[in-house]
């Protein structure tokens, strides 16, 4: 009996392990130097879809709609009653003064000679009396337009056909064609920022395509007395769309013929 060799347990387990060595060579790639390279494992594809395709803000048969703040309105219209209240006040104040001025100057002096400067005092001072009623007359127009119409959630509508505008106080929105139309004009009137239709040359309420301009209350925004201070049609912090948008949509729809003019 040989006592120098090793265990059979031994001898089973080194033959087990040789042949899991061998196994694992024989699937292993070998280089011609004999290196056995490593296996890095390759992550799966990932499909990268192509972003999705902007599309345009304005449609080209979907109209761009401009809203309107109602709390916004109803503040401008007291600011707009408030100032012309006040400015009327002061133009009577001024009418009345010259007029007495004109009066005691005839009656104080020689009535001969004082009498064509007296009467060219008295209708210099006509036109601050007029507007102070103009002003009345219109405020109380106005009233009795605001309780027949709603205000309108819709400010304007931008379409390849032309604008629409719901202007504060009329009963029906006014429609222009772009032919009738140069778009707005933005300034500033009463301390605040308004937008203001301009038409085309020679524009009125008979021309072929247009609807609304005869209304009184839209007369009074469009074509203001000139004894008045106009108050401007939309009010640019009432609206939910920026002067900018507005001024982009005009252009796209129009072809470029209409815009906002500052």
């Amino acid at each position: 009996m040989d006592l120098g060799g090793p265990p059979p347990q031994l001898t089973s387990r080194a033959r087990l392990g040789e042949r899991e060595t061998r196994s694992l060579c024989d699937s292993s790639p070998v280089t011609e130097d004999g290196d056995t390279p490593q296996l890095v494992e390759q992550a799966p594809p990932v499909d990268h879809a192509p972003p999705p395709e902007q599309v345009g803000s304005h449609g080209p048969d979907k109209p761009f709609v401009v809203g309107v703040d109602r709390e916004t309105v109803l503040r401008r219209r007291e600011v707009v009653r408030t100032v012309e209240r006040r400015g009327a006040i002061i133009t009577l104040v001024l009418g009345v003064i010259g007029v007495a001025a004109a009066l005691y100057a005839l009656v104080a002096f020689d009535g001969t000679v004082m009498l064509p400067y007296a009467v060219l005092l008295i209708v210099a001072m006509s036109p601050l009396l007029l507007s102070t009623w103009m002003v009345f007359r219109i405020q109380k127009q106005r009233i009795q337009w605001y309780d027949a119409n709603e205000l309108p959630p819709v400010a304007m509508r931008i379409s390849v056909k032309g604008l629409e505008l719901a202007c504060d106080g009329a009963a029906y929105p006014v429609v222009l064609p772009w032919n009738t139309v140069r778009g707005f004009r933005r300034q500033k009137l009463l301390g605040q920022y308004t937008l203001d239709i301009a038409l085309a040359r020679g524009v009125g309420a008979t021309t072929a395509g247009v609807r609304g301009l005869d209304q009184p209350s839209v007369r009074s925004v469009v074509k203001p007395n000139p004894l008045l201070r106009p108050t401007g049609m939309f009010l640019v912090k009432s609206l939910d769309q920026p002067v900018h948008v507005i001024d982009e949509a005009l252009k796209h729809f129009s072809g470029g013929t209409a815009g906002v003019v500052r």
